[in-house]
């Protein structure tokens, strides 16, 4: 089996390059592994919007799984401290204790899947840890499993704009 997971989150994005990301991408399903998929500042990734908004603008399937989102004590933990190694590491034991990788079939994850979740960047959000203790598992397996983040370009830094006339020169 060949795929690609992705993963993506919807703060700090519209709704046009949310979607345009998974379009882009070409994304066929998106997993949410949200705790809770229905939180008021959801917005557009609100379910039962969201499933709707996949299906009609871009045909890509929705699916729930709730098995990958962190616990709350551990989201609280981390509020707490921003001790993003302990959180990590408490995940993961999460992820083991629920024996997701047994109860994961690899080809639940055929073709472009996207895993989301709310945070902008993936670097400090357990969908790239999902993502990756999922690859690493199939890889082993003899599966060819890649995984990319979605996300906005950064603007650009803005550069001090000159007055007009003194392009380096003193105004005085």
């Amino acid at each position: 089996m060949t795929s690609t997971i992705f993963t993506i989150g919807f703060t700090k994005k519209t709704a046009e390059q949310f979607f345009g990301l998974l379009q882009e991408a070409q994304v066929q399903k998106l997993i949410d592994i949200r705790e809770n998929r229905g939180g008021q500042l959801a917005g557009f990734a609100k379910y039962p919007d969201l499933a709707f908004f996949l299906d009609r603008l871009l045909r890509i399937k929705y699916e729930y799984q709730p098995i990958f989102a962190p616990s709350p004590e551990i989201r609280t933990a981390y509020r707490k401290t921003r001790d993003w190694e302990q959180y990590e590491k408490s995940f993961l034991e999460l992820m083991e204790q629920r024996k997701v990788l047994e109860y994961t079939a690899p080809n639940a994850f055929e073709g472009r899947v996207a895993l989301l979740c709310s945070e902008n960047e993936a670097d400090r959000c357990h969908r790239r840890l999902v993502a990756e203790m999922l690859a690493r598992q199939w890889n082993a397996q003899g599966h060819r499993i890649e995984v990319a983040h979605l996300a906005t370009p950064k603007p650009a830094p803005r550069r001090k704009r000159q007055p007009k006339g003194h392009a380096g020169a003193d105004p005085f």
